[in-house]
């Protein structure tokens, strides 16, 4: 049986939408009152897993699921072994630094060095300031990160930002992108290539539903 490894969040939707136009329904997990984390297509030919968004590619890369839906932003700082297979086009955000609006720094090499930095992205934040040759000081933080330069902890974050209300009603301005990130089909190497489960398949129907923008 396929197994699939969806994330819990926002790309849950359009991710059970996605499977629905290809003939897999999961829509189960939408519903409020469920609790369950693995629940079978009626068709009896696919399973979904509801996980963490981190988790997805864990649970692809050993095996537990042949398929998985997660964003660009957990497989550029997990650095997992999947195969990346299809750009699914939503869910769309970017990775920026931001600063507090009132501060003079209109660009990261504005940053002092071995100033700090606050992110829950701690690789790619990290790859990023050595990439730009500025000793920054990493301040791993996992949730509500605008309090970094709030509360001058900080002089920036590197987050995602998707429409910037957070950082405006904080007082927070970008000042450079990192990367931008959509939702993506990932796979289990060995199973992609072996095609198990006849996988490629699936993955045409999914990449044709994924330009046709199904959901």
């Amino acid at each position: 049986m396929l197994t699939v490894a969806l994330p819990k969040g926002e790309l849950l939707k359009n991710s059970i939408r996605l499977l629905q136009a290809v003939g897999l329904d999961f829509s189960a997990f939408l519903d409020s009152g469920t609790r369950q984390l693995q629940i079978p297509d009626a068709s009896g030919q696919a399973k979904a897993l509801l996980v963490r968004a981190q988790d997805v590619p864990v649970y692809v890369e050993y095996g537990q699921a042949q398929l998985g839906i997660v964003g660009y932003d957990v497989l550029r700082e997990k650095q997992p072994q999947v195969a990346h297979l299809v750009d699914l086009q939503f869910g769309y955000c970017r990775m920026s630094v931001a600063v507090k609006a009132s501060s003079p720094y209109k660009s990261p090499l504005d940053l002092p060095p071995h100033g700090r930095v606050a992110s829950k992205y701690v690789n790619c934040a990290r790859e990023y300031f050595q990439n730009l040759d500025l000793p920054i000081e990493i301040v791993p933080l996992y949730g509500s990160v605008e309090l970094g330069p709030i509360t001058g902890m900080s002089e920036a974050i590197v987050d995602l930002v998707s429409t910037g209300r957070t950082l405006r009603e904080n007082g927070l301005i970008e000042i450079a992108t990192l990367y931008e990130s959509t939702a993506r089909l990932i796979a289990h190497p060995l199973n992609y290539r072996l095609n198990t489960g006849n996988l490629s398949d699936l993955i045409s129907k999914l990449r044709e539903s994924a330009l046709a923008k199904v959901y």
